[in-house]
């Protein structure tokens, strides 16, 4: 271990071990990242290691502390929050010598559990490693999944009591801008300063150059949440819980609460029963971000300019590129996802499609897919999701637009749009069966999703939509 955010003032946290569990028991350790962590993973499959992913030993270099931490959560700001379930045992140096977090999820209370237990069901725990490793493979910038454990007793949720897990979770970093809002609501401009130095260090060196570095730092910021939300919106994958606490600096995708992925295309589509009034919904991501960006933006006033009015035009002038950053990784990612990458398409050829798979509801995954095969001379499985009478005419102007030979522009598309993903009803089925104890189904939709992109005839199950039935009535759950 060697702990950078352990060394910054302990205002920034509050030290603290994780709770003690009576029965620890793996049930999935991802040996893959372990090897590129550096870390033994025979140990870690030991006796010993079991206990440190459960929280009952603390491995020596270890600084186990709870991070602190405010955030906009739906619109409205409080103050503190901070890990009210989770411990940072410290950060390891993985064999890129890129520096990693490891943090323990549902290790108990905290100085900011605000009356929480502090502990986590089972459910959530395999929803963010299913879910987390999916989006790995699928190469968006995550937060991984290391181990799971169950801890042999039992949490109180609505549902009742719930076998209780702990999660292992590695990351960039945990640095939020709700990390900067904590500082920022108590007006600690040193803390500020502190903050933005170290995330700089840890991030983004070359801001360190730059004429203004507090303002390069914004900037990289938004560069790569804007790549990051692009990224999202063209896997059809709505976070549900977009507070500036879940923002991360480094452009991870972090905290897998209510996340769901689209079936029916509808940018209005809301899955989490917290957000009542759609203010996460798909379509209103990336407007979310670049909201959650001006947040940050406010933190950043005072170390611009001694005057926050003096340093407003510089972060604005940032925050208006937001659209045009945005705008432009989305059309890439879609002309790619359409045959042609590197080469933007036509967009009122893109925005008809849209406007046709949403009129017919038609499955975001499974069209992309279905277009390579109509380039290889089979349309079965697109006329299935849209009829041939509403894609005909697009399809005729599409491939106009094409260049090159269709059958390789298919393989080209079938390498960026993914087969499986983890749909909602295979997810929930997973989560449901894992509570009853049967974990089969957890382990098999993990492999699933995590080769997205290759065809294997016996899991042709899990490239199917969900039934209308069951996503009109489909909600997810915070799990807290």
């Amino acid at each position: 271990f060697d702990n950078t955010y352990a060394k910054l003032p302990e205002r920034f946290f509050a030290k603290q071990e994780p709770a003690r569990v009576p029965e620890a028991k793996l049930i999935r350790f991802n040996r893959e990242l372990a090897a590129k962590l550096s870390i033994d993973a025979d140990w870690l499959e030991s006796a010993d290691g079991v206990a440190m992913l459960a929280g009952n030993a603390i491995p020596e270099g270890a600084e186990p502390i709870a991070q602190a931490y405010a955030g906009h959560q739906f619109g409205g700001f409080s103050p503190q929050l901070g890990d009210g379930r989770a411990i940072l045992l410290g950060e390891v140096i993985d064999v890129d010598g890129a520096r990693r977090d490891l943090q323990l999820k549902g290790s108990g209370r905290t100085l900011f559990s605000r009356g929480g237990d502090g502990k986590s069901a089972l459910g959530p725990v395999i929803r963010e490693y299913i879910v987390s490793e999916a989006m790995a493979a699928l190469g968006v910038p995550t937060t991984r999944a290391l181990a799971a454990v169950t801890t042999g007793e039992r949490v109180m949720r609505q549902e009742g009591p719930l076998l209780g897990a702990v999660f292992t979770r590695v990351a960039a970093s945990h640095i939020r801008v709700g990390t900067f809002q904590y500082f920022w609501a108590r007006n600690d401009i040193e803390a500020l300063r502190l903050l933005a130095d170290h995330a700089i260090a840890r991030h983004y060196s070359d801001a360190a150059e730059a004429p203004d570095s507090y303002v390069a730092l914004l900037e990289s910021v938004a560069a790569a949440q804007a790549d990051l939300i692009a990224q999202w919106m063209s896997l059809g994958f709505i976070h549900g819980v977009m507070n500036t606490d879940n923002t991360a600096i480094s452009g991870e995708t972090i905290d897998y609460g209510p996340c769901a992925f689209l079936d029916a295309f509808d940018p209005g589509a809301v899955f989490s029963s917290i957000d009542h009034r759609g203010r996460y919904a798909y379509g209103n991501q990336p407007a979310v971000l670049k909201w959650n960006l001006a947040r940050f933006a406010e933190t950043l006033l005072t170390l611009v300019a001694e005057k926050p009015d003096d340093a407003i035009g510089a972060v604005s002038a940032v925050l208006d590129t937001f659209v045009e950053r945005y705008d432009a990784y989305f059309a890439a990612g879609i002309a790619a996802k359409l045959g042609s990458p590197g080469r933007p398409l036509d967009r009122t050829l893109v925005d008809e499609l849209l406007t046709i798979m949403k009129e017919e509801g038609a499955d975001w995954t499974g069209t992309f897919r279905a277009l390579a095969e109509v380039l290889r001379g089979e349309s079965a499985d697109l006329g299935v999701i849209i009829p041939a009478g509403r894609i005909d005419p697009w399809l005729q102007r599409w491939r106009g637009s094409l260049e090159g030979d269709v059958r390789q522009i298919a393989d080209e598309m079938d390498r960026v749009n993914p087969l499986y993903i983890p749909r909602n009803h295979r997810v929930d089925a997973a989560l449901r069966s894992a509570t009853d104890g049967d974990l089969e189904p957890f382990r098999e939709l993990l492999e699933v999703v995590t080769h997205p992109f290759d065809r294997r005839d016996e899991w042709a199950e899990y490239a199917q939509p969900a039934p209308r039935v069951f996503s009109e009535g489909f909600q997810t759950f915070c799990g807290t």
